[in-house]
């Protein structure tokens, strides 16, 4: 596997999908939770998205119940608090795994230095952040503590964005 494109994952709605149907795409992949002291970071996730999307960036959230318990609802409680609380309608994906033995192969490939030599390393705790490239090569890693609207990101999202639309135009 040399790609995130290369991985499938099951919506939120338990639907399988390959995230090569995002290659052309910018995507900043999130591990997120519903009852932790970031979880209001799905506002700026969710105004990331709105502000980006048209140039191509898509947000694409996994839940994970991985520390102290705080995503314990199901997929479809998920789902609602999401949309209720924080207007996200960004992709979310099936609750998973991030680390550990049932760690899921995604995020075995994000998080190992055998196939992320860069930027792999151990998911430490919710909203740890990769940016993708539309090739699906991993650009960029934020920690739990850097917020999507911080300039760190924004500028790596319109750097990539940039970077793919300049590409687009060699195309033409």
């Amino acid at each position: 596997m040399g790609s995130v494109h290369d991985f499938s994952v099951k919506t939120i709605d338990g639907r399988a999908v390959s995230l090569s149907q995002y290659k052309g795409k910018v995507l900043l992949l999130v591990n997120v939770a519903s009852r932790c002291g970031f979880t209001p970071q799905y506002e700026g996730l969710q105004a990331l998205y709105e502000k980006y999307r048209e140039r191509g960036l898509v947000v694409l959230g996994f839940p994970s119940n991985d520390f102290m318990g705080q995503e314990p609802g199901t997929n479809q409680e998920i789902k609602q608090f999401c949309s209720l609380r924080f207007g996200v309608s960004f992709p979310m994906f099936e609750k998973l795994s991030v680390r550990g033995k049932n760690r899921h192969p995604l995020y075995a490939f994000l998080t190992e230095k055998k196939t992320n030599p860069e930027f792999g390393g151990r998911i430490t705790w919710n909203f740890n952040k990769f940016l993708v490239g539309r090739d699906g090569t991993i650009l960029k890693r934020f920690s739990t503590r850097t917020k999507p609207e911080s300039k760190a990101v924004e500028t790596a999202i319109e750097q990539a964005l940039e970077a793919a639309d300049e590409g687009a135009a060699d195309a033409e």
